[in-house]
């Protein structure tokens, strides 16, 4: 590839010299990506989300990338993305693998394979670089694409929030669809306590109204296995009391200090317990937790994998196909 890092270690692509600002797209489906993205303007970055989601016409996508003319394009599930569409494309493209893959010597799980069949979608000449949300899927996404960089999604600037002093009695929250096992273990908590489940569709204003008003935030896996949920970092930034199953890889977040981990339904309501007769319990784990978060800022991770790759594309090339 011809582009190479400028001296602020930024990429003009070919054939042109960088004109103040990068202009950065972002593409997924807006509901569960648009808050991981860069949501505001740096002095290196013009950020703009495109919402894109599998089995919709690409048609008008491309039309918008064209028109928006993007220096670096990151794309949320790069599975989603036709064969060849970004062939015409002179922007640096970086696919973001988000979904959990089934791992080398771990069970298997019949969602992790239908999961599997969607990445042996994906075209890896769309792609100068992939990166996963989870290293430990990095082998298994190789039979696809080989994986760049791994590092857990990051959480976009609009949604860091200060610790707040708790409601008594807490006030519970998950955000997740339904599954059977989900449900399991909600069972008990939504008999005893008022939980606020939303399952779809939350994003925007509305998502952080809900942030606000609520203290502590449930993670759980979608089934069975296990997986680090970018619900965790979420939760963490909105200032949020997190209470999870095991998270595997935990990213350098510590359980007992930084969130709180029960590995089964009993688990979980005994720690509900504990909060509802003192709400001002495990405070020093929230804030901790809420201090961890800035390891997931957008504005903070997003420039630096950005510089990266475009060095590394400098110095190793690109198998990315253009027209």
């Amino acid at each position: 590839m011809s582009s190479s890092p400028s001296a602020e270690g930024a990429t003009s692509p070919p054939g042109s010299d960088p004109i103040g600002p990068l202009r950065l797209g972002f593409v997924g489906q807006a509901v569960y990506f648009e808050q991981c993205s860069l949501d505001l303007p740096t002095g290196r970055f013009a950020p703009r989300f495109i919402d894109f989601r599998a089995g919709i016409p690409s048609g008008p996508l491309l039309a918008e990338l064209q028109a928006f003319d993007p220096d670096v394009l990151l794309v949320f599930r790069p599975e989603i993305i036709p064969a060849g569409l970004f062939d015409s494309l002179r922007a640096v493209t970086i696919g973001y693998l988000t979904e959990p893959l089934p791992r080398t010597g771990s069970p298997d799980h019949t969602d992790l394979r239908a999961r599997m069949r969607w990445l042996e979608q994906l075209d890896p000449r769309n792609f100068d670089r992939v990166v996963s949300f989870d290293p430990l899927i990095a082998e298994t996404a190789a039979k696809v694409v080989p994986v760049w960089r791994s590092l857990p999604i990051p959480v976009s600037d609009s949604l860091f929030m200060d610790v707040r002093g708790r409601a008594d009695p807490p006030r519970l929250l998950f955000l997740g669809r339904s599954t059977e096992h989900r449900e399991d273990l909600l069972a008990p908590i939504k008999r005893a306590y008022p939980l606020v489940h939303i399952g779809h569709g939350l994003s925007g204003r509305t998502l952080k109204r809900v942030l606000r008003n609520t203290d502590v935030q449930f993670n759980l896996h979608n089934n069975p296995y296990p997986s680090f949920e970018n619900r965790v970092s979420l939760a963490l930034a909105a200032g949020h009391l997190v209470i999870s199953e095991p998270l595997s890889p935990r990213h350098e977040l510590r359980p007992g200090q930084d969130y709180l981990e029960a590995g089964d339904a009993d688990g979980i309501r005994e720690l509900v317990d504990e909060l509802t007769r003192d709400p001002s319990a495990f405070l020093e784990v929230q804030r901790s937790g809420r201090e961890q978060a800035e390891r997931f800022r957008a504005s903070r991770v997003y420039p630096e994998l950005i510089d990266d790759a475009l060095t590394d594309i400098a110095e190793c090339g690109s198998g990315r196909r253009r027209g």
